[in-house]
């Protein structure tokens, strides 16, 4: 579970962003709609305590997170919250598969190999496990940040305009897995997205 209440963040005086209140039970999805420019990344960055709020309270499991030191904050994020950001982020010089078990690194936790195939699997990029990110389509890309966010089973899952490289066959394939995961590891959901696909997909919408 996730819930904000009164958060608000400021770049400067000028550009600031006060959020609505807004919870989302576990195995629950969020959408999270606006125009560019309404902070819809913002409000997903913090959420993912990639950016500490000017005010207000985030909670995750029913414990305040926004008041985190950066290091409790990056190890926090590591074990309980799975990212899947608009452009993918890779080590170029290590293999897909060991990008995937990266995220079990950093959070201490065992490689879970048998879970990377199996993700690799249901997201149609297996073949592709030995090879360098950089060798990968814009699309497998995506596919694999999406598969490295389900790695350690988080807590919360943020998720970037997932879709956006995504044709209309894979993206209906990567809702139906997201949905399928959250229901399996009991996470929550929250998508930030532009992508008209989306909106008759999920019933539960926050505007900005």
């Amino acid at each position: 579970m996730i819930a904000t209440q009164n958060l608000t963040f400021a770049y400067s005086p000028e550009k600031r962003f006060d959020f609505p209140n807004f919870s989302c039970a576990d195995r629950e999805t969020m959408l999270i709609l606006g125009k560019s420019g309404k902070g819809k990344t913002t409000f997903l960055h913090l959420m993912a305590l990639l950016l500490k709020p000017t005010g207000g309270n985030i909670q995750i499991n029913n414990q305040e997170i926004s008041q985190l030191s950066v290091s409790q904050a990056a190890d926090f994020r590591a074990k309980n919250v799975g990212i899947i950001y608009q452009k993918p982020h890779f080590v170029h010089s290590l293999s897909v598969m060991d990008n995937l078990l990266l995220a079990n690194y950093l959070a201490g936790k065992n490689q879970a190999k048998q879970m990377a195939q199996q993700l690799a699997e249901s997201l149609g990029f297996a073949e592709h496990l030995s090879k360098k990110t950089t060798q990968l389509s814009q699309g497998e890309q995506q596919r694999v940040s999406i598969a490295r966010a389900l790695m350690n089973k988080p807590s919360v899952i943020l998720a970037d305009e997932p879709t956006s490289s995504l044709d209309d066959d894979n993206c209906l394939k990567v809702i139906d897995l997201l949905k399928k995961q959250i229901q399996e590891i009991g996470a929550s959901l929250i998508v930030v997205t532009h992508d008209q696909r989306l909106k008759d997909v999920f019933e539960k919408r926050v505007e900005l």
